[in-house]
């Protein structure tokens, strides 16, 4: 049976049905469909003030790539300026591809590209020296989560590097309603209630922050890189399989065979979701060591931090007895050849002039 005719130009064949809307599109019509999309949603959002300074936070992967590429389309409707910031996690194996991947979409598009590595910003520790710290404390599977504080600390540093006004991602609707799922399982009160929204409006003097492909989802991602031709690095990260995200992504493709809308139902529901005054939490304040936004006496990206370098990576992400952060005298030295100095009390060229 031939394809039916676009239903946008009705002069070319239909390439595929849109996944939601069931609108039979050719190519260029999707494409164009979708950026069009895409500015609609940073206008209606006020995402972008016209004259802005964004950094797009580039991985090489499909997300940031499609993202680079339909802004870098609407660069000059929307008045502003891009610049590619990459952080380099220090993955041996995985990471030096997919930077392979960003310097030739940098090449391509005549965008300037900064890269910033987690072994200078952090006092010499990489992922796969977390990786090694972690392992046998029970904390091994929880790379993402180290990984995750410490990228989104990297891309603030680097988008201030760049002297950037606001930072962009490249989170879809399947992305951010994985998300949501997590905070539901993890009894995560404090994470729902800041879930909601494109993006964060730059409290305690962060970046402002936003997502324009939040409302997209992954399968229209894919097809708008397909047909546009777009270069990109798509092997899974070496620590991903680990991760407690894959068991949220299995739930939400059950839920979606079920019902195709659920993921964006979930990106809505956060959305609107209020919690009760006794469950909101407390206002934030500032890091004692380096003065970024947090919620205890230390940020994300100190903590962690901070158990790595006392050699106690359990306790960096959880809480002591009685509901307190852990502290205490740091074990004997170990090996230095297994993990970074962590003579330097601090969280890295990240902070250092901050906290000394």
């Amino acid at each position: 049976m031939p394809a039916p005719q676009c239903a946008s130009c009705h002069a070319a064949r239909a390439a595929l049905r849109r996944p939601r809307s069931g609108q039979a599109l050719c190519g260029a019509c999707f494409c164009t469909a979708f950026e069009a999309e895409v500015l609609h949603t940073v206008l209606a959002g006020r995402l972008l003030p016209p004259g802005a300074v964004v950094a797009v936070g580039a991985s090489g992967g499909k997300d940031s790539t499609v993202l680079a590429h339909v802004l870098r389309e609407l660069a000059p409707r929307l008045g502003v300026s891009l610049r590619l910031v990459a952080v380099d996690e220090g993955i041996g194996g995985y990471r030096d591809a997919a930077l392979a991947a960003v310097r030739r979409q940098a090449a391509r598009w005549d965008l300037p590209l900064t890269i910033v590595a987690y072994a200078d910003l952090f006092g010499g520790w990489t992922m796969d020296a977390v990786a090694r710290s972690t392992a046998g404390t029970g904390r091994s599977r929880a790379c993402c989560t180290f990984c995750g504080v410490l990228r989104r600390r990297a891309l603030e540093e680097g988008a201030r590097l760049v002297g950037a006004t606001h930072i962009v991602t490249g989170h879809n609707a399947d992305d951010m309603a994985e998300t949501v799922l997590m905070n539901f399982l993890r009894g995560d009160a404090g994470r729902l209630a800041r879930g909601g929204g494109l993006g964060s409006r730059g409290e305690g003097g962060a970046l402002p922050r936003c997502r324009p492909l939040q409302l997209a989802s992954q399968k229209e991602v894919v097809l708008y890189a397909h047909f546009r031709r777009l270069d990109y690095f798509s092997e899974e990260c070496v620590y991903a399989p680990e991760a407690f995200r894959g068991h949220a992504r299995h739930l939400l493709k059950l839920l979606e065979a079920a019902r195709p809308s659920a993921a964006l139902d979930l990106v809505h529901s956060a959305e609107r979701l209020a919690l009760a005054p006794a469950a909101r939490p407390p206002p934030p304040g500032a890091c004692s060591r380096c003065g970024a936004l947090a919620s205890r006496a230390l940020c994300q990206a100190c903590a962690l931090l901070n158990g790595l370098q006392r050699g106690r990576p359990r306790l960096a992400i959880g809480k002591g007895r009685g509901g307190r952060d852990e502290e205490g005298p740091p074990p004997p030295a170990s090996d230095p050849g297994s993990a970074p100095d962590p003579a330097a009390g601090h969280c890295g060229a990240a902070c250092k002039e901050r906290c000394g």
